[in-house]
Formats: C-alpha cells, sequence, structure tokens
C-alpha cells in the first residue's frame, strides 16, 4: 500500500502571533510532516508520529494547528476543497486528515 501524500500551497503557517509565511507549502511526504516557506526553506520538520494536527476552538473552519515536536503551528489553509482545476489550498480538514491517516490513526 502506498503511503498517504498530501501537498498544500499558499498557506499562512504562524507561530503564536507571528507570521512566518503567507504562501507556505504544508507536505507529508516519506513518513515526514514538511512546513516550508514560500521560497522552498524548511521552518521545521517531524515525522509523522511526532505530529498532532487539530482544530483550535472558536476559530475559522480554515485554520488547524499542527504540533511538531511540542512546536505549535497555526496553518490557515482553505474554507473548502478547491474546485478540480481552480487554485487553492485545500481544506484544513483534509490535513488533519491526512496526518492521521499517515500516522496510522485508526479513530
Amino acid at each position: 500500500m502506498a503511503e498517504p501524500e498530501f501537498r498544500a500551497t499558499g498557506v499562512r503557517i504562524g507561530k503564536r502571533l507571528r507570521s512566518l509565511t503567507t504562501a507556505g507549502t504544508v507536505r507529508i511526504r516519506g513518513g515526514r510532516v514538511e512546513l516550508l516557506t514560500s521560497y522552498g526553506s524548511e521552518i521545521d520538520s517531524a515525522p509523522v508520529q511526532a505530529v498532532r494536527a487539530s482544530r483550535p476552538w472558536f476559530a475559522p473552519e480554515d485554520r488547524a494547528l499542527a504540533d511538531l515536536d511540542g512546536k505549535r503551528y497555526l496553518l490557515t489553509l482553505g474554507e473548502r476543497d478547491p474546485a478540480p482545476g481552480e487554485p487553492g489550498p485545500p481544506a484544513a480538514r483534509r490535513f488533519i486528515e491526512a496526518v492521521r491517516r499517515a500516522a496510522g490513526y485508526r479513530g
């Protein structure tokens, strides 16, 4: 069985109140979750088993929290999945599901 892959571009990545990039990339590849700047430089990465992904309380539908080895990042993805052929990041829900699938979570 092929390993689940995920890629979202145009993602705002922040840490606490600080924005690290407004057009970054979130990628799950080779058993790792990677956060990249718009230029492709790595912000952070961790093995998928060491990553927790969830939705923050009282936040819009387009937000997800990613906890990589204890470092928490706020990701702003799309509110909905783009139509086929349309540009834009996938929904935050898809990112959370992809992390759980890649880690082998069956809940």
